[in-house]
């Protein structure tokens, strides 16, 4: 039983990472036997990773199509961006305190990584978006909170499956992002107080949602 469940375990772990990095996009037909064979399983683990998806919302059945990669509602952008900039400007603000000189080197250098991205002839936006929510994660790496981490990242995945399905980073928004995100490097580096921080990290994420559905218009 514990070998069949970690069989499973192991599936649903593997599409689900494909679904949220958009591998199987949303409308993909998970096909039982093409996974089987894929993950080198048999159908039970593969059945059993599927009905844990479609509680979780990622995959839907659909009489005489079966399971496929479920269809964003974009309708729920904007709330839950909402939700989510409240809930990273919190824990970057309870992260700052514990953050040390490793911490802010490395955002620093994933933020000029950014930044030559935003330079170049060709704007890559998949690693844009890598780097940025690696930014991210490393000034809300510390917060002592881990119900609070648990909470974002859930809202974060939620907002990055629908962004990718209807909106897209650019350079010009980018640009921006860039040098907001040095701005609150500073912040975090020169005493300002967690009020400060809390609310510049949340009208940050805010301010994407503003020229999403600017564009989106």
């Amino acid at each position: 039983m514990g070998m069949q469940k970690s069989k499973s375990a192991g599936v649903y772990e593997a599409v689900r990472e494909a679904i949220v990095t958009g591998r199987f996009s949303p409308g993909y037909k998970l096909t039982i036997s093409t996974l089987a064979k894929e993950f080198g399983v048999s159908a039970v683990p593969v059945r059993e990773a599927i009905r844990w998806l479609q509680a979780e919302g990622l995959v839907e059945y659909t009489h005489n199509v079966g399971a496929q990669v479920t269809h964003v509602d974009v309708s729920g952008y904007a709330d839950a961006l909402r939700v989510l900039a409240l809930l990273e400007g919190m824990a970057t603000a309870s992260s700052a305190p514990y953050l040390n000189e490793s911490h802010i080197d490395e955002a620093r250098k994933l933020n000029e990584d950014m930044r030559y991205l935003v330079d170049a002839p060709v704007f890559d936006s998949a690693n844009y978006r890598k780097l940025n929510n690696d930014f991210h994660a490393v000034l809300t790496s510390q917060c002592p909170n881990p119900r609070l981490i648990d909470l974002m990242n859930i809202e974060a995945e939620r907002v990055s499956l629908m962004r990718r399905t209807s909106f897209e980073f650019d350079e010009q928004r980018s640009t921006s992002s860039v040098e907001q995100h040095s701005h609150l490097l500073k912040l975090m580096t020169t005493g300002a107080t967690a009020q400060e921080i809390e609310a510049y990290a949340r009208a940050h994420k805010l301010e994407s949602l503003e020229r999403s559905l600017r564009d989106a218009a």
